[in-house]
Order: structure tokens, then sequence, then C-alpha cells
């Protein structure tokens, strides 16, 4: 059955039909696993990709140009980041051993290395964890300034004070807080790093070096626990968000040592809620800083800042819900006990939004409500009309038996759901014919005015979906190798649904 809505995406197009977009179509089961495994058949139709895991086609360009144009850069790697700052830290990062040296230019900071894979992958890796690449629009302007583009990608900004507007947005839904309160970030991950070393620099010194990770969280968020805790065994992961007997344990052994928790409300992909007034209880009475990240769902759908020492969010998310830009967000609660220390220990430590990227968010920050009552008036339809479907086995959203309650603590109003759905399949060897006859868009990231599915582990984990061992640990935190992940967008909802009912049959 054809329709207006949701026609073929080839592979590599993006989504949405801008330079700038965030996400690309990932058509296939085929085309997932050659992204995934670089198959140059397939990253070649790539026109771009999630931001911070694949180079952007403006960046590439710009990197060209510099290595022919400097013969010191011959036979070398440069990676343009996003500061002098993030030049420093990727410096130390690959230190001197590898025969990186750092590269600059009036406006533009890097590091640039002997050409060697192992030290390019430790190098994307890194950027890629912290949120350090160059942004696709600053990279645009240099081109322009180069003449080797000629105008930038015309679009709508914000004509005034932009970081001031977006902060005055942010105000309606997270009260009290003042700009310093507000740390502005070029994606979330810059914003989670930030929050994190901020917390360290505080807590270390006092003896509290273990970070407990509550739930599984998004990829990178691990990386992070995991790569810059100081030992091995200060990263502690608690399978179970729900099990406060477990985290009380915890605290009764180890409070004194521990410097944060670290949750999303909902989980990234299962949307489990914690119990987040009794993790804040527990954490406070023991000297433990909160870290609550509510992308999935969005600040403007969720009100934690009261519960949490820091919210930490992606802002790419339901904000810049055209899906052509990252960027993140840091708030203090100005009623937690160590806010003061926080302001200061994370003044200038996030990532900086740039310009024409906070130009480009503030234009479209103040369309969020109205974005997210569409997504939300829709998603309870396509949850209803899943869980009835004899070919889904699982379905899982904010609302869900076990953390619902949980969840309504936290929501604005009872159906400030967010947009987000995962869901599994009752034939184990269902997710390539389904998927493949699916014409929703298909691809990375959530949060957008589009509808965006993606198999997530996949995209998210493929070094464990593809391994005996990873397979293991999926299986203990009860993820599904084939598990979908659904964000529903403003399109009809009974077209979202006639596409899944046609993929399903």
């Amino acid at each position: 059955m054809s329709s207006a809505y949701f026609p073929p995406l080839p592979l590599g197009q993006s989504i949405p039909a801008s330079p700038h977009a965030v996400s690309c179509s990932l058509p296939t089961m085929h085309a997932v696993r050659g992204y995934e495994e670089k198959d140059p058949a397939i990253v070649r139709q790539l026109t771009n990709g999630y931001p911070r895991f694949v180079l952007h086609p403006f960046t590439r360009r710009l990197v060209a140009h510099l290595t022919t144009v400097t013969p010191a850069l011959r036979q070398r790697t440069l990676w343009l980041t996003s500061s002098g700052a993030m030049a420093q830290a990727l410096l130390a990062h690959l230190t001197p051993a590898r025969g990186a040296e750092l590269y600059t230019l009036p406006g533009l900071h890097g590091v640039s290395h002997p050409e060697s894979p192992e030290t390019a992958a430790l190098a994307k890796v890194f950027l890629q964890n912290l949120g350090g690449f160059l942004s696709s629009r600053e990279a645009e302007d240099h081109l322009v300034a180069l003449q080797l583009l000629p105008a930038p990608h015309p679009e709508e900004v914000f004509a005034g004070d932009a970081p001031a507007e977006i902060r005055r947005q942010l105000r309606t839904v997270l009260p009290g807080t003042t700009d310093a309160d507000l740390l502005l970030a070029s994606c979330g991950m810059s914003a989670m790093h930030a929050a994190f070393r901020a917390v360290n620099s505080l807590q270390a010194p006092r003896g509290r070096t273990v970070w407990l990770q509550l739930g599984w969280l998004y990829l990178d968020t691990i990386a992070i626990l995991k790569k810059f805790t100081a030992h091995p065994a200060d990263y502690v992961y608690v399978r179970e968000v729900a099990d406060l007997d477990a985290l009380r344990r915890i605290f009764a052994a180890h409070g004194a040592r521990i410097a944060g928790v670290v949750t999303e409300v909902p989980t990234n992909p299962l949307i489990q809620t914690p119990d987040l007034p009794a993790i804040a209880a527990l954490c406070r009475e023991h000297g433990a800083r909160l870290l609550v990240d509510p992308s999935m769902s969005s600040v403007f759908s969720l009100d934690v800042l009261p519960h949490a020492d820091l919210v930490v969010s992606s802002l790419t998310k339901y904000t810049a819900s055209e899906g052509d830009l990252t960027a993140g967000l840091v708030a203090v609660n100005p009623a937690a006990p160590a806010a003061a220390a926080l302001r200061s220990a994370l003044a200038g430590t996030a990532e900086p939004l740039y310009a024409r990227d906070a130009a480009r968010l503030a234009w479209q920050i103040g369309q969020t409500p109205a974005v997210l009552a569409r997504i939300q008036a829709a998603t309870p339809s396509v949850v209803a009309f899943l869980e009835k479907h004899p070919a889904v086995k699982a379905v899982f959203w904010a609302l869900q038996s076990g953390s619902r309650e949980n969840y309504l603590k936290l929501a604005r109003t009872p159906d400030a759901t967010g947009g987000m759905i995962t869901f599994t399949l009752r034939n184990p060897g269902g997710l390539e014919k389904f998927y493949d006859r699916l014409r929703l868009p298909k691809g990375p990231s959530f949060g957008m005015k589009t509808t965006l599915i993606c198999p997530f582990m996949y995209l998210a984990h493929y070094d464990l979906v593809t391994t005996p061992a990873g397979l293991a640990e999926l299986a203990a935190s009860r993820l599904d190798p084939d598990l979908l992940r659904l964000c529903v967008g403003t399109e009809p909802v009974d077209e979202i649904i006639r596409a899944l009912s046609e993929a399903l049959a």
C-alpha cells in the first residue's frame, strides 16, 4: 500500500534533508551491519551520520585542504577539535610517544599524528566519548572563509542573544536557576563529561572515588564512567534500577567512598524509571552527588531538578526537534548542598556550543512544548497497537508496569511520556524481515519531528551483539540483542501505525 507519508529513503540520505542533519538512512540490516563493520560499499554512500560517530563531510573536506596546503602535515592524520582545551586533552590521551602534536590556526585547534590505524582509532573513540569533534557549522564557516564553499547552508536562526534565549526557555522548566546554573555544551556527552569532572574534582580529594551506574545507560556515558574513574574497582554497575535494597547495601558498606551516582530517567533503552526521590535521599544522607539524565523524555516532560545535584541532558533530543544540531546542558540544582561548589567547578569545563549552533537551537527551542504535545498525544496509540500485536513479544515505554508510578512522580503532566518506545519481536529470527520491510525512517538519534527507528543494540553495542561474551553480558542485563528502538514523531499517528502493521504482517 503506497502512502504520501514515509516514502523509501535511500541508503545514506540525510535525516532531515540538511547538511547538518544528525541522522542518516540505514534502510536494511545489511546496511546497519556494513555501517558498523565499515564496509566501503556502505560507508561511501553515507552523506553524513550521527555527529559524534561519523566525521562530518565538511570537516573531512577542511582536513583534506589543510593537509594538502601544509607540508608538515604530509603523512600525518589531523583531528580538528571543538576547542583548544579538547585538543590538549586529546594530545595527553595519545601521549607524545605516538608522535602526536598540537595543531593550531586562528580559530582552529586540533592534533596531528603519524598515520597509524591504531592511533587514529584511539583518537576517534576519545573524541566520540567526549563529544570533541569540530561542529559541522564551524567547519562550514571555515570552508566559506577559504572560498571552498560559496556560502553557509541557508536556515532560520534566532537573531538576538542566542545563549540567553536558550537559558530563558530552559528556566521555564528549571525554575530558580540562574545563568550560572545553566551550562550549555556542544553535545550531551560533553555535558556529561563536564559534570563528571566537576563532581570528581570536589569528591576525590575527600577520598571519594567510587561511581555507581544505576541501570544500563547510553554507551558513551558508560565509557566515561569506565575510562575516567581512578581505578577499575571504582566503577560499579548496579543492574536493577528498582533494587533500592541493593543500593542501600552498597551505601552502607562503601558510602564514605562513593563520589556519585549516575542514572538516566528513564533509562536507555529499557525505559525504566527508578525511585528518584528515594535515591536522592540516600545520596544526600551519605554525601554522594546524584547526576540525572532525562534525555529520553526531556527536561520539558520531567521535573527531575529538585532531586538531582546536577541534571545532564542532550538538547539534541526534542529541543533541537528539526534534527540538525547537537547540544547539551548541565543544570545545577540551586538548592543542592554543594550548589556553589559545583557552579565553580563547572565553570568553563564543557565544550562550547558553537555560535551558529546556538542561534539555530535558540530558534527551535521555543517550539519544544508544542512538538512534545504532538509526539506525546500519539505515543500511547502506538504503544497500544504494539502491545496487542501477536508478532510483538514485549513493549517498553515510560508508563510500563513496574516503573509507571516512579515515572509519574516526576512527569510534569500525566501524559508527559516523551516519544520513546522499545520493543522486541516474538519470532527470534524476525528482525531482518521486519526491519527491511518497514517504511519508517531508519537511522540513529531520536527526539525529532521525524519518527525514527533503529535496531538499537546493533548501532550502540555492535561488539556485544556479535560475540558470545557480549551476548552473555546483554542477557545478564535482560537486553535482547534484537531490541528495536522507536521514537514517535509528529506525523499522523495512523500513518505510523499503518507502516508498523505492514512490516509486522
